[in-house]
């Protein structure tokens, strides 16, 4: 007779461990129970020398801007995430992380075994920033963001220093924050001032050159398309009319007595400095002409001829000065034709430096607007009413450990001792492959002659043998 339990083999399938599954778990209960100890020993002395650690948690609370934003645009830079992300790196930079753990004596004996930057870097791990989505009425398709608060912790062994360290970080946030925003408003003032005296002087500059442009050609401008008209014929009559006086006076001054040659010779060199000038060759031929004949003559009566040589040069003068003033009749008329030539040309240049014009005054328009609501902006800054971060829960005092969770490391070493131990028994029962049932031996081509129990002889059991299973022996 062989016992079931003390029977081995490896040809047999594995149907039967199902119907088996109790007795093969009470039979391997030792390996389980002793990987179960194992781990739940490991897991209560590693729960309770794990370094503890004390969260210290504080939130800020993202609060929108006091006026529409149809009267001020916020002077924020961009994304409220963004933003936040930006503070994040300055406030968790390696300068600021040396400066705290100096002024709080933070991780000294890591300090003495480990480098600085392995230091900074657990530091930063025990920081953490998140943000608080808000999704009541929140509008899916809005591009506005919905974040609303952020949640702030730090993790540290002593819990008065972890809420100093993270009260620290909380009042960097704010003092970032705010400094940003206001940086951020005077930035954009000052641009758009800059963009608005640019544009000014501009718009000065095209009105300065369409001013000089038409005073150059305003008799062209004003004159229209009409012909300008030349007249000379008064300027010509007059200097005819005092032709006609000196031939007069010239003969007035000729007695009868005197040689009509001298007459004729006075009369041709009045008609000659007439029409020429003193110095001209004809006239000083008939000057010594006249010169001639008269020294030849009898000497005339010199009070009547002075006064008579004073009119004819009078005259003359006369003459003179209408003939220039009819020059400059023609001259003038004359540019006022080429003056009308150029007034389609003059005209056009005008209106697109007043398109120019007109398009930077658009321009000037919109940045004064926009310069009007950025100083409102930066009104909102400095008196803390634009988008800004406010402590709504300053750092708290842990009084509780948050690392390590006792019990729930105790209970997960149990629970993975429990799992683990029921795989052990069940693979040391594949490996040693006992015969518990007859479907084994006939799988294995012996017939099965019958089943003889193990029959208790009343040997008096103990209490722990109560609930022991004796197996049946197989013939």
């Amino acid at each position: 007779m062989i016992e079931a339990q003390n029977f081995e083999t490896r040809d047999a399938g594995f149907g039967w461990m199902i119907n088996h599954m109790p007795t093969i778990l009470w039979h391997r209960r030792y390996y389980a129970i002793a990987v179960f100890a194992a781990f739940l020993i490991v897991s209560a002395v590693a729960a309770y020398t794990l370094p503890t650690l004390y969260r210290s948690t504080a939130t800020l609370l993202i609060e929108s801007q006091d006026l529409p934003q149809d009267v001020a645009q916020s002077p924020g830079t961009g994304a409220i995430e963004q933003r936040i992300a930006k503070i994040r790196q300055k406030v968790l930079s390696r300068g600021d992380l040396i400066a705290l753990i100096e002024q709080y004596d933070l991780y000294p004996s890591e300090r003495r075994s480990k480098p600085l930057s392995e230091v900074i870097d657990e530091m930063r791990k025990a920081t953490s920033v998140g943000a608080v989505q808000g999704d009541i009425g929140q509008n899916p398709n809005s591009q506005q963001s919905n974040v609303i608060a952020l949640n702030m912790s730090f993790d540290y062994p002593d819990p008065i220093k972890a809420q100093e360290v993270l009260q620290s970080f909380a009042q960097s946030f704010l003092r970032m924050d705010s400094d940003v925003v206001e940086d951020q408003a005077s930035l954009t003032v000052r641009f758009l001032q800059d963009q608005a005296q640019k544009l000014q002087s501009q718009i000065e500059q095209i009105e300065s050159e369409v001013t000089a442009l038409k005073s150059r050609n305003g008799a062209a401008l004003v004159g229209g398309t009409g012909l300008a008209m030349i007249d000379t014929g008064s300027y010509s009559a007059q200097i005819v009319d005092l032709e006609n006086q000196n031939r007069q006076l010239v003969l007035q001054s000729q007695k009868p007595a005197r040689d009509e040659a001298i007459a004729a010779a006075a009369a041709d060199l009045a008609a000659k400095q007439a029409q020429y000038a003193d110095t001209h060759p004809d006239v000083v031929a008939a000057r010594e002409k006249l010169r001639a004949l008269r020294a030849a003559a009898p000497p005339p009566d010199t009070s009547e001829s002075s006064a008579i040589q004073q009119q004819i040069s009078a005259n003359n003068q006369a003459i003179g000065t209408l003939r220039a003033q009819r020059d400059a009749a023609i001259a003038n008329a004359n540019a006022r034709l080429a003056g009308q030539a150029q007034g389609p040309a003059i005209l056009e240049q005008a209106s697109q430096l007043e398109d120019r014009a007109n398009g930077l005054r658009a321009q000037y328009k919109s940045v004064a607007d926009d310069l009007m609501k950025a100083q409102n902006s930066a009104r909102m800054a400095g008196e803390q009413r634009a988008e800004r971060l406010s402590l709504v829960e300053p750092a708290d005092l842990p009084d509780h450990p948050h690392w390590p969770n006792r019990p729930l490391l105790i209970g997960g070493g149990a629970l993975a001792g429990l799992v683990l131990g029921l795989l052990v028994a069940l693979v040391v029962e594949l490996l040693k492959r006992p015969l518990r049932s007859p479907v084994q031996i006939d799988g294995l081509g012996f017939p099965v002659v019958g089943i003889v129990p193990i029959i208790d002889r009343g040997t008096k059991r103990r209490w722990w043998q109560i609930f022991r299973r004796r197996e049946p022996e197989l013939a």
